[in-house]
């Protein structure tokens, strides 16, 4: 009974392996599946088909709407507005600015307002208050849309605005919104909301679509006003409804030319949901007064992009440092660019500062997390662990001269397998300011001593190296 198993099984697992030799991008990433695949009878397959596999290289990048989302890419340069378009004298800016328009198609714009919103609710306030002020369409996108208070508020005002004869269109991630689109989502739609998942778990396209899910969290209103960053539509934000605490989070309140930045990633993504129509036109992408002093540049990234512009925009910005790097995030789990990058910036002067939080709601994630610590510790970063309380900001503060605010973790998933959104910001007192509340929270954060980590157990290291050697699967 044994060998006709195992004989299943290698028959079974062989053609699995040719496909990660043939397609793997990564060698410690491949190395990882082949261990799994060969070890794990039956299991490692099935896992490798969902969430493995190079889609890039396979059928979910050959569907008609994505090669739709690539022309929308390659007309992009013709149809936008250049009139805010900046050109930094200083070298290191300007090298990050290009990198960043060469693999995304956006410019750094001139001209914007920016409001830091590090209170969430005092954020969905704001949210909530434009909203009610709309007058021609409300666009919202977001990875959570979660049944509660938050929801509920939200569903209220979107309804009276209906209504009102608006346009209300919605589009959620079905994994991560997968129990609000059954009820509260469903009925915005029959009341005339425009609502769709952009990657439905359907039969026929859910082996293909899975492991990818749309990470993006904004609101467009009028083509006027914008929200951006890392927070969901969710009570966890308002509530301490676990062990984690209340959730804290970035998000930015946007005026200025960079709202159409941020729409046009809307209406591809709005696009590639409901193959209706593309939303052009001066009533979605509305001439931008001036609004404030304000550079800002948009990162998007998604698994069908050439390149993978978060990781490289985050490579740069540790990369240009001289003097400092302020990084919050919920899921710091470098690859090797990264962990090396950071090392280098450390080693040489720059003062590098990791605040993450001591519990997070995965504990792979938190193991993973903490296996890098050591290292890190040892060759001179700070690193703060945030307790009583979860953070999911996703922000970099580089020399307090440019910072980064968005949905983007520090993890394999967000750089290669989610759609992700980070607003890149060119301003001093904005970084300043972003700073400061880095360092406000630092002050009630435990902060790591090398020699006093290393006395954890063997046991704690051994679930840390496990949690580590299967970080690239994450």
């Amino acid at each position: 009974m044994f060998w006709i198993i195992f004989t299943i099984h290698l028959i079974v697992a062989l053609p699995t392996v040719v496909v990660i030799i043939l397609f793997g991008v990564r060698p410690t990433r491949s190395f990882s599946w082949l261990l799994l695949v060969l070890f794990f009878p039956f299991v490692g397959v099935i896992l490798y088909l969902f969430l493995g596999i190079n889609r890039r290289k396979f059928k979910f990048f050959q569907l008609k709407q994505t090669n739709k989302r690539q022309l929308y890419d390659k007309n992009f340069d013709s149809d936008v507005n250049t009139k805010s378009e900046v050109i930094f004298k200083a070298i290191n800016k300007q090298r990050l600015a290009s990198l960043i328009e060469q693999t995304t198609h956006f410019k750094v714009l001139a001209h914007n307002n920016v409001q830091i919103l590090d209170d969430a609710a005092l954020a969905y306030d704001y949210i909530f208050e434009s909203i009610s002020q709309a007058q021609k369409f409300i666009h919202l996108q977001y990875y959570i849309f979660e049944e509660g208070e938050v929801l509920d508020r939200l569903a209220q005002l979107l309804i009276q605005k209906i209504k009102e004869g608006l346009e209300v269109r919605i589009i959620y991630d079905a994994f991560g919104s997968y129990h609000a689109k059954r009820s509260t989502l469903k009925k915005l739609k029959i009341l005339g909301a425009s609502v769709f998942p952009v990657m439905p778990l359907r039969y026929g396209s859910f082996l293909f679509t899975m492991n990818y899910r749309n990470h993006r969290k904004a609101i467009i209103i009028d083509g006027k006003v914008a929200f951006a960053g890392g927070m969901n539509i969710s009570d966890k934000y308002i509530n301490a409804e676990d062990d984690l605490g209340k959730w804290e989070d970035m998000h930015l309140k946007l005026s200025g030319p960079i709202v159409n930045s941020l729409h046009r990633v809307f209406i591809k993504d709005y696009f590639f949901a409901s193959n209706k129509e593309l939303l052009l036109g001066d009533h979605y992408l509305p001439e931008q007064s001036k609004k404030g002093n304000t550079d800002i540049q948009l990162v998007a990234s998604g698994p069908d992009s050439e390149q993978l512009s978060v990781l490289q925009q985050y490579l740069m910005l540790i990369n240009i440092a001289q003097k400092s790097i302020s990084i919050t995030n919920p899921y710091f789990v470098p690859n090797q660019s990264l962990l090396q990058a950071i090392k280098i910036a450390a080693l040489s002067g720059v003062n590098v500062r990791i605040l993450v939080p001591k519990k997070t709601d995965s504990r792979m994630a938190t193991y993973s997390m903490f296996s890098y610590f050591e290292e890190l510790l040892e060759v001179g970063v700070e690193i703060y662990l945030l307790y009583g309380r979860f953070t999911h900001s996703k922000v970099i503060v580089v020399d307090t001269e440019v910072a980064s605010v968005g949905s983007g973790n520090f993890d394999h998933r967000s750089f290669e397998h989610n759609f992700e959104t980070n607003v890149l910001i060119y301003n001093e007192k904005i970084a300043s300011k972003l700073n400061s509340i880095f360092l406000e929270d630092c002050q009630s954060c435990e902060k790591l001593d090398l020699e006093s980590f290393k006395t954890r157990s063997i046991k704690q290291r051994l679930i840390e190296g496990c949690a580590r050697f299967f970080s690239p699967l994450l």
